[in-house]
């Protein structure tokens, strides 16, 4: 990938606009349960990873601007659960600790991770078809 290349990535885009009209837009009008809980949940970890990421290689902490790997996602999925499932609603008095939540961003994470290195997996996939 190419310098900013994470930011430039057509799933980041997705899930920042997704998030900011579910949150701006959609939220206030619809009773969705799923829309107020676990939609913006969904997109943790492909709307703001690539975002601390990108610090992380201004910073000199990531040497290149590649693809997140699977210990970079666990990493900041067990952190953020941690964080905002468990420190923030008992230190802050603000927010519910709620595994469904973690679940979600999990599974965000998951479908992130599986396309931030599609091109990986085709490769894997199609070596060892032979074709």
């Amino acid at each position: 990938m190419t310098r900013l290349g994470l930011l430039r990535d057509s799933l980041f885009r997705l899930a920042t606009v997704a998030y900011a009209i579910n949150r701006w837009g959609l939220k206030p009008r619809l009773a969705s349960a799923f829309l107020h809980g676990q939609f913006n949940d969904l997109l943790l970890i492909p709307a703001a990873l690539p975002l601390v990421l990108w610090l992380h290689s201004l910073m000199g902490w990531r040497d290149a601007d590649l693809p997140p790997t699977a210990t970079e996602i666990t990493l900041h999925l067990v952190a953020w659960s941690v964080i905002c499932e468990g420190v923030g609603p008992r230190w802050f008095h603000w927010g519910v600790a709620d595994g469904w939540d973690v679940a979600a961003y999990a599974a965000g994470g998951l479908a992130a991770g599986l396309w931030w290195n599609r091109a990986r997996w085709r490769t894997a996939w199609v070596g060892r078809r032979g074709v």
